[in-house]
């Protein structure tokens, strides 16, 4: 008889709430992760009373009233809105695109003249049928802003050119002739009082969790412990990458002690040129309004990826969705084990979505 009801791989959102659930609902669950601290890519480290986002910025935003108030049982959320600044070669300009933007690029005052600027620039390109990034770009937002707030930052995100990358990649990004700089359109926002620690340890509280375990290489002494795995890794690994490894863009980070109480202004300023090496640098005391006399700053670079690295972003091509949809394919076929989650889907997902995905799969099991 098998030990536990839930083996789940991983301890991120989605294994953390798959796992509060089928405790709560009177299963017994043990939690594997690979790293040496719950929450995946949320995690923060704590130092001088500053939550440092470990793995990037994590800003919590949401639509789904369902969602927000099942966040909301478990941590208070502070009023933190996401403010990005974009900074080029020292010029500042505010993110999203928006009145604010389009003033300090081209000294017009109302979105009349805004949208006249972007349409003549469209229509200078000639850009009909937008086949790339680039095309996308210039077509949704005109050539001034695409050369200098779109295309270093995101050729640096990406490894590769604008004119190689597919369109639909650019859509996220909102456009807004008003003076608005919230990035997010959705109803919620925040960052957890007391960081994402908090969150994590209280969808664990009372389950079994290992850590340091890599359950990949550990397989054999544990695959047979309990009726169901959940897994959260990456699904090519979990198959030893026999049809072949998808590829991620990885991130490097490095972070920084200043003895300064305020050091940009803001939790996020974007480098958006393409000669300055990092892409972002995310000042941590901000996300919840820190007023300590020290400040830590984070670097942000994008790397190259191979298998062993932190996976971040998936590589949405055809040749990794094609590939990814035959491990799919064996993931079927696969006896009581569920995939879930970014790594195990190969999908970029926002926290919600994730949080949403892991309630749903919970459903419809019970």
């Amino acid at each position: 008889m098998s030990m536990y009801d839930f083996l789940i791989v991983g301890s991120g959102l989605f294994g953390a709430v798959f796992a509060h659930e089928m405790k709560a609902a009177g299963k017994k669950c043990l939690v594997l992760e690979r790293r040496d601290h719950t929450g995946g890519n949320v995690y923060c480290e704590e130092k001088e009373s500053i939550r440092i986002h470990r793995y990037g910025a994590h800003i919590f935003h949401t639509s789904d009233k369902t969602v927000w108030d099942y966040v909301n049982r478990f941590v208070e959320f502070n009023n933190y809105i996401n403010s990005p600044v974009a900074n080029y070669k020292g010029e500042l300009y505010n993110l999203p695109f928006n009145m604010n933007t389009f003033a300090r690029m081209w000294g017009v005052v109302t979105p009349a003249e805004a949208a006249a600027k972007i349409a003549e620039q469209r229509k200078e390109a000639g850009i009909t049928d937008p086949k790339n990034l680039e095309e996308q770009a210039i077509s949704l937002i005109g050539t001034d802003i695409y050369t200098k707030l779109i295309k270093g930052y995101t050729e640096k995100q990406w490894g590769r050119s604008c004119t190689e990358l597919p369109a639909f990649i650019i859509k996220r990004l909102p456009v807004r002739y008003t003076f608005d700089n919230n990035y997010f359109n959705d109803r919620y926002q925040g960052i957890p009082v007391g960081g994402y620690n908090k969150l994590i340890d209280a969808l664990l509280s009372g389950i079994e969790v290992r850590t340091g375990v890599d359950y990949n290489k550990e397989r054999a002494a544990y695959q047979d412990m309990a009726e169901t795995i959940v897994y959260t890794g990456p699904i090519d690994e979990y198959f030893g990458y026999t049809l072949g490894n998808l590829e991620y863009r990885g991130l490097h980070f490095e972070t920084e002690r200043l003895e300064e109480q305020n050091h940009q202004g803001v939790a996020v300023m974007n480098y958006t040129d393409r000669g300055t090496p990092w892409t972002r640098i995310i000042e941590h005391k901000h996300f919840e309004f820190g007023t300590q006399p020290v400040t830590y700053i984070t670097r942000e670079y994008p790397a190259d990826w191979k298998p062993g690295d932190e996976a971040y972003y998936p590589v949405n091509n055809d040749k990794n969705q094609a590939l990814y949809a035959k491990y799919a394919e064996l993931a079927k076929k696969e006896k009581n084990v569920i995939f879930g989650g970014r790594l195990a889907e190969y999908k970029y997902y926002d926290m919600d979505d994730v949080i949403g995905r892991a309630l749903e799969v919970v459903k419809g099991m019970l």
